[in-house]
């Protein structure tokens, strides 16, 4: 497998002269198999990765490709309508995400950008041949020895985590999420304490974060959610749907992890804190045995 990300950011692009180190895309990730191209989520930086696809995979024939949303919020599908292969006549696309809406479909929410009251072109004018799949929990052979195991997380909307293996190496994506928590009250002096509910509540918790950990396991390569520190998920951001740096390398760490890419970073940080951070955190007397980095727009990896 090959890796490149196109895209590290989180919630809204950010470009400028101090985001020019670590990027200031939305997420999008290239996953190569050889011949066969996987892209993880359309962000802004999806655009970058068409351009590049169109100089690269273009000359050598039509192109056919995949893309695997984690979710639809905006930050993760907004650069598709600027996604060149898309107008090429002869472009097969898969598109694959879960939808949390029973009266939309993936196709409505994905292309439904593509209206006239958002953009200049329509989504019956594309030249590309598009087919959407709605995805649920489970695993899936997508064929050339490729199989794909896809994992709820916890975000605010239906968030799929993906566990792609070939060949014995092993990527998994854990974004946008962050720890299950007991969602039941649990001052017994509130009005609405249940102690069977709030003792149900831990319980089931503790296994999706457990569940969570198994579907990271032992991985070459776990892109995960750390837009946070601790000091600023606990005092502000809890239920946001995002992690902390310190939770993603502490699981990273219990599940043997090879390597931790810290992914989805906070739009506000710049080049030079998330220097500091590095500074902070990826060292091994703080991450052990497990390699830890923040992930850069155009870093590359090989697996």
């Amino acid at each position: 497998m090959k890796i490149k990300f196109w895209g590290v950011r989180g919630s809204i692009p950010c470009p400028g002269p101090h985001t020019m180190k670590y990027g200031g895309n939305t997420a999008c990730v290239e996953l190569r198999f050889e011949d066969r191209l996987i892209i993880i989520d359309a962000g802004s930086g999806i655009r970058d990765l068409g351009n590049h696809m169109m100089s690269h995979d273009l000359p050598r024939g039509p192109m056919k490709t995949e893309i695997f949303l984690t979710h639809t919020h905006w930050d993760h599908i907004m650069g598709f309508p600027f996604f060149t292969p898309i107008y090429i006549p002869g472009t097969k696309l898969k598109v694959y995400g879960p939808v949390t809406y029973e009266d939309d479909t993936l196709k409505e929410i994905v292309g439904g950008q593509l209206a006239y009251r958002y953009f200049p072109v329509r989504q019956t004018e594309l030249a590309a041949e598009i087919e959407y799949t709605d995805l649920k929990e489970g695993q899936f052979d997508l064929g050339d020895g490729i199989m794909v195991t896809t994992k709820y997380l916890n975000h605010p909307i239906l968030c799929l985590g993906y566990r792609f293996e070939h060949r014995g190496k092993v990527l998994c994506t854990a974004y946008d999420t962050e720890p299950f928590q007991n969602v039941f009250a649990t001052d017994p002096d509130d009005p609405s304490y249940d102690e069977a509910m709030t003792h149900e509540g831990e319980q089931a918790a503790r296994e999706q974060n457990q569940l969570l950990e198994k579907f990271m396991t032992g991985a070459d390569l776990v892109i995960y959610d750390a837009q946070y520190t601790r000091e600023e998920y606990q005092s502000s951001k809890a239920g946001w749907g995002h992690s902390s740096v310190e939770y993603a390398i502490a699981a990273a760490r219990r599940t043997k992890v090879k390597r931790l890419a810290l992914f989805h970073h906070e739009p506000v940080r710049n080049d030079d804190q998330l220097d500091e951070l590095t500074k902070r955190y990826c060292n091994s007397d703080y991450t052990g045995e497990t390699e830890v980095f923040f992930a850069r727009e155009g870093m590359e990896i090989d697996i």
